[in-house]
């Protein structure tokens, strides 16, 4: 009795690390993606496509992620929403901070907006989404072993409604094809870490 109990409580305690990586993943990926591609947009990267201040970004996203937690709201991280700020010109923290005033003003009409039918805001996604698919040049196309990776990172994102998902796909079929065409050298050894924790990530927690 003792060793089942002493098995199920490693169990438990294996599902619960699981969790906590997987959440991990999705929050650091969802927010890499919204940065690399709203940072893109706004000319924010060096000639090595680095984004200036990576650290600095992501520091934010882990302070406001864990106050939001602990506030009960859903996951405050990056939005691709911000798109549509940087189109307008915004290229400083100013943005987000006026942005952020007007969601607390907000507050107080939340019985009004919420009567505005999902119809009428839609039109404002499909203009983000296509302020984001312009990076889409950007990608090597006449290689394969870029084109894949890059077209099931598109082809994911919409279908499974998480940006997160759509890098983990790339990142699993990118080390994958890369070795597959005899190019393995190619590949960090970091992309083959996060490659084997996102298959571990699907397997144990599909959904």
């Amino acid at each position: 009795m003792l060793n089942v109990g002493g098995v199920g409580v490693i169990g438990a305690f294996m599902g619960i690390i699981m969790v906590i990586i997987s959440f991990t993943l999705v929050d650091i990926f969802d927010n890499i993606g919204t940065l690399v591609g709203t940072a893109n947009k706004a000319k924010l990267m060096d000639q090595k496509g680095e984004i200036k201040n990576l650290g600095r970004a992501f520091f934010a996203n882990a302070i406001s992620t864990t106050c939001g937690s602990l506030l009960g709201t859903s996951t405050v991280t990056t939005y691709v929403e911000s798109a549509a700020g940087i189109a307008d010109g915004g290229r400083t923290g100013l943005t987000s901070v006026i942005t952020g005033t007007l969601f607390i003003c907000a507050l107080f009409f939340s019985g009004l907006v919420g009567i505005v039918p999902v119809e009428a805001t839609a039109p404002a996604l499909v203009i983000v989404g296509v302020l984001m698919t312009t990076a889409i040049k950007d990608i090597n196309f006449d290689d394969f072993t870029e084109a894949l990776p890059a077209f099931m990172a598109l082809a994911i994102m919409p279908f499974s409604y998480s940006i997160a998902n759509g890098i983990a796909a790339a990142l699993i079929f990118y080390p994958t094809i890369k070795v597959a065409s005899g190019r393995s050298k190619e590949v960090k050894p970091l992309v083959y870490i996060l490659a084997l924790l996102f298959i571990l990530r699907f397997a144990i927690l599909p959904h």
